[in-house]
């Protein structure tokens, strides 16, 4: 990535159930950046989407209308597991990322990528304590354990939930210069944090088998 003031457009891809902070923790980071930068909310059909927290978030564009994307951002959650099997979602997150500048993953939305085979041949991270869902997905990954965030070609991988606001400093950085990024979490008093979560890895994987049973 090199530094540039060209004018993009961010697409956060909503799906029921995702996880809140995965999306709205980068994007605070990134509505740092200013008119440079324009946000925008995508789910299957444009409308409200919730959470697994509960809180509504509203998509402007739909799969079928949503314009080219610069930047993808794709959270975790508990709905990864119903997504793995949207087909919708993985054919629109192929035909996106064919495109995109950098496609970016929180959490486990690193197995939806992987699902959609984004992610072979590349190294990747995911959300420790369901670590085995994302490796589960694709064998031609190169997993990587303890790493906050992983960058590899035009695709941005990050740990757990808050790790995504890690991801996205790192990111305004290659894009828009360290010194924005900086100012940046100044300005939110977030510090850029490593990886110290590679001690509970696949700790979450009895959690989720049990939630796989229920449904």
């Amino acid at each position: 990535m090199t530094e540039s003031q060209a004018t993009r457009t961010l697409g956060a891809v909503l799906y029921p159930d995702f996880e809140l902070l995965d999306v709205f923790g980068p994007l605070e980071m990134f509505g740092g950046v200013g008119p440079e930068l324009a946000i925008v909310m995508v789910a299957k059909q444009p409308g409200e989407i919730a959470s697994a927290q509960g809180p509504r978030s509203v998509a402007e564009y739909g799969f079928e209308d949503c314009p080219e994307l610069d930047l993808v951002l794709l959270p975790g959650g508990i709905g990864t597991l119903p997504a793995l099997g949207d087909a919708q979602l993985l054919e629109f997150l192929r035909r996106q990322a064919g495109h995109a500048e950098l496609t970016m993953s929180v959490c486990s939305g690193s197995a939806i990528l992987a699902r959609a085979g984004l992610l072979d041949g590349l190294k990747a991270t995911s959300n420790k304590q369901f670590f085995q869902l994302a490796t589960s997905q694709s064998s031609a990954v190169d997993w990587v354990e303890e790493a906050r965030w992983v960058e590899d070609g035009s695709f941005a991988t990050s740990s757990g939930v808050s790790a995504g606001m890690d991801m996205a400093l790192a990111v305004i950085a290659g894009l828009y210069g360290l010194e924005r990024a900086e100012a940046i979490g100044a300005r939110t008093e977030y510090e850029w944090h490593r990886d110290p979560f590679v001690k509970y890895l696949n700790q979450g994987t009895a959690a989720l088998a049990a939630l796989a049973d229920e449904e």
